[in-house]
């Protein structure tokens, strides 16, 4: 009777192995198509691998506790010929031969398969680890043009464990040549450069609608008119003035706690951005900060800022909703754990109790993102509410 092979499945978009958790049938049970048969875990989830047809179970090749490449074989299905050829696993187009070639080939005491993934649709392919290791040579290399170990993480390495070797590198650099190619602004290099560092860390974010009308209409009463970033940042330095743990930085075993509230906002300028810095953002009311905050939009956008204005900031506002986007995930700065973003204002429909029916109103999407090493999503929540809070009664900003 034909063997059909059990292969591991494709179990989401960007999943290339998963880890043997449990088996939950033994070999000579019998099995229907469909039917869980092994519980996985992936890096995102834990998942089951199904049964491909009816049949016994013949045996596992796979071992609890390893991970599998996308496409190896744990075990195979004796099945009927009609059911293996559901499948297109049948006697005539699938061998004796072709079913061991498919197996993965696994050497004694490897903790993961060899096996080449099938899946095609990855964006890099499953065994571009990048460059993990960097040799000395190859360090001197990336130095003299300017290289980070980021620029080659879709490389996929040809040397021992999968590592990119001097070779690799070269072929890599000799098919970029052939590529059209633009020099990156010295602004677009630093920013690159500061997302690169921020990224080290693990990141989260949350989310809430706000109502923006009450904020709307006291911006159109107001000579000059407050910027809307800026009721968000001033509604953050409040926040923040009552509990300024939140804003505080990791660095090893103690967290440094911001000694004044100074925040920065984001201002899109040339190939990049710059960020402002409003000094004791929590000392002056809205009215008071205007001016200043005007003033800097202006200087930032002229690449004229001075140096009192520039770097220091515990947290950063950024207005994304200029560009008409409801929804945006910032990352904060390196040496910030919180962005703050702001959206665009959109009318929805919103139950009015007292009315007892939908009224329409301008909602914004806030969201807050923050160093999960600092804040859980509990106190990054409660700050965020605590913002939007503050929102609903611009007057007193």
């Amino acid at each position: 009777m034909p063997q059909v092979p059990i292969i591991m499945p494709q179990l989401g978009e960007s999943i290339a192995e998963a880890t043997i958790i449990n088996f939950l049938v033994n070999a000579g049970d019998n099995v229907e198509a469909d039917q869980d048969i092994v519980e996985v875990e992936t890096n995102k989830a834990t998942m089951n691998v199904t049964s491909p047809c009816r049949g016994r179970i013949s045996k596992w090749t796979a071992q609890t506790g390893e991970s599998y490449l996308v496409g190896a074989t744990l075990g195979e299905i004796e099945a009927t010929k009609e059911d293996a050829a559901k499948t297109g696993f049948d006697t005539a187009a699938f061998t004796a031969e072709k079913a061991e070639a498919a197996k993965e080939t696994k050497p004694a005491g490897a903790g993961r398969s060899r096996v080449d993934p099938t899946i095609r649709g990855l964006p890099v392919p499953a065994n571009a680890a990048g460059a993990s290791y960097i040799s000395p040579r190859m360090k001197a290399r990336m130095n003299e043009l300017g290289l980070h170990a980021a620029d080659l993480a879709g490389i996929a390495g040809s040397g021992a464990a999968g590592r990119v070797t001097v070779q690799d590198f070269e072929n890599f650099i000799a098919n970029l040549e052939k590529q059209k190619l633009t020099p990156a602004s010295s602004m677009r290099v630093a920013v690159a450069d500061a997302m690169r560092r921020s990224w080290t860390r693990p990141l989260a974010m949350v989310a809430l609608p706000v109502n923006i009308d009450l904020l709307l209409a006291h911006r159109k009463s107001s000579n000059p008119k407050p910027g809307p970033a800026l009721y968000a940042l001033r509604a953050l330095a409040i926040a923040l003035a009552e509990n300024s743990a939140p804003a505080g930085r990791l660095v090893g075993n103690k967290i440094v706690h911001p000694s004044a509230i100074d925040l920065g906002f984001a201002v899109e300028a040339d190939d990049g951005v710059l960020v402002p810095v409003v000094r004791g953002a929590d000392k002056k009311n809205l009215k008071e900060l205007v001016i200043r905050y005007n003033e800097l939009v202006e200087l930032a956008r002229q690449r004229k800022l001075p140096a009192d204005a520039t770097g220091g900031s515990i947290a950063t506002v950024t207005n994304f909703g200029t560009f008409g986007l409801t929804f945006a995930t910032p990352i904060p700065l390196p040496e910030q754990t919180l962005v703050l973003g702001f959206g665009v204002g959109r009318k929805v429909p919103s139950w009015n109790e007292a009315k007892q029916q939908f009224v329409p109103v301008t909602e914004a999407n806030l969201t807050l993102s923050f160093d999960h090493r600092v804040l859980d999503g509990g106190a990054a929540g409660r700050l965020l509410q605590r913002i939007a809070e503050l929102m609903l009664h611009p007057e007193q900003l």
